[in-house]
């Protein structure tokens, strides 16, 4: 992996981590169309880059984990799903599911699912004041759903907010607390890829490694800045529409 290629695949970590069209997708799907030999150095990359998302939807509602204990509350019993399936899955859906194949049925399918909850949520109204006043049952809830989102391609955002709209919430706070839920879901994800990982790096992986975390801040920053304008004034549906016409063209490229 070249800098280009290190820039380019920062780049898409950041823009779609929090969108929902499945970044883990993206990135198979550009390091295949790459020709990227994914080596430990690679895997190690394209886990480590998700920190830079992370710390971007961090400092951006830093203040909401100012506001009580009520949100930390909520968020621990949505991750609690995601943990134990997780812990006990990972090696098979790292071994068996991680293909362009899987990621491309899995976008095209969820692309339908966001087209349907579009026309069915576009004028839901929220059942609950705050995001801190969702009930704790509904926040287990969006955090089963969350678990399908380890299926490669089917994107953790898509499958957190259409359990919200689900759940109470409209498509704004929905797609807010998709936001939050990533923060402990995608440290824990990340520490854990992390620690299973044993590789010392030289200097220009260092300096690989440093250039891709800042590229998928600063990405992922302005990404869910536009990202919660188009929720508001569009909806989800062309996010649908992106995610069929991507999974049919990399169909189409492997056939």
């Amino acid at each position: 992996m070249n800098i280009t290629q290190t820039i380019i695949l920062a780049l898409i970590e950041g823009l779609t981590e929090f969108l929902p069209v499945s970044s883990t997708g993206h990135l198979i799907l550009a390091s295949s169309a790459m020709k990227i030999h994914e080596d430990e150095f690679v895997k190690t990359f394209e886990i480590f880059i998700q920190l830079g998302a992370i710390l971007a939807i961090a400092l951006m509602y830093i203040k909401r984990f100012f506001q009580g204990m009520k949100i930390y509350a909520k968020l621990f019993v949505a991750f609690i799903p995601t943990a134990i399936v997780g812990f006990f899955a990972y090696d098979f859906i790292k071994s068996y599911l991680f293909n362009p194949i899987v990621v491309s049925l899995s976008l095209i399918i969820g692309g339908i699912i966001l087209i349907w909850i579009d026309k069915k949520v576009i004028s839901k109204e929220s059942e609950v004041e705050s995001l801190v006043d969702i009930p704790f049952r509904n926040a287990f809830y969006i955090g089963l759903m969350q678990c399908l989102s380890m299926i490669p391609g089917t994107s953790r955002a898509a499958a957190t907010i259409i359990g919200g709209v689900f759940n109470k919430l409209d498509k704004k706070q929905a797609t807010e607390f998709s936001f939050l839920l990533a923060i402990p879901t995608m440290i824990a994800a990340t520490g854990y890829d992390l620690f299973k990982t044993s590789i010392n790096f030289n200097n220009q992986e260092i300096v690989m490694l440093t250039l891709g975390l800042a590229t998928a801040f600063v990405s992922a920053w302005f990404a869910v800045k536009i990202f919660l304008r188009i929720v508001e004034n569009y909806g989800f549906k062309h996010f649908g529409y992106y995610r069929i016409i991507i999974g049919l063209l990399f169909l189409y490229i492997m056939a």
